[in-house]
């Protein structure tokens, strides 16, 4: 299952495993992407929590945790192509994997991007 935060993070969903990224459309306003900060892997995240950012062409972004646990997994290809997430953000562009801690915080999403 897909669910979509009010900022535009989406957490694709396989039991207890979320891959975050940003949707498609907010690639698109951000531009070229040129830099992913990543969380340490092991790092525990709150919903809602700052615990990265973007650097594109026209701004920096801060992304937030779309539920709370711990960051199990990032997406390394990113560092040496971070257009992965202009190019497929819903899909190779993602950002890290999150072990949910509570699944009852999926609930508060969206089943589509919201905007």
């Amino acid at each position: 299952m897909k669910k979509y935060a009010e900022n535009h993070e989406y957490a694709s969903v396989e039991g207890k495993i979320a891959t975050v990224g940003i949707s498609q459309e907010a690639a698109d306003d951000l531009g070229d992407i040129t830099e992913v900060t990543f969380p340490e892997v092991g790092k525990e995240v709150k919903k809602g929590d700052s615990f990265l950012t973007l650097e594109s062409i026209k701004a920096t972004q801060e992304i937030y945790a779309p539920m709370s646990g711990v960051i199990i997994e990032v997406n390394t290809a990113l560092a040496d192509t971070p257009e992965l997430i202009n190019d497929d953000a819903e899909g190779e562009g993602w950002i890290v994997k999150i072990e949910i801690s509570d699944a009852a915080e999926l609930d508060d999403l969206f089943d589509e991007d919201p905007f």
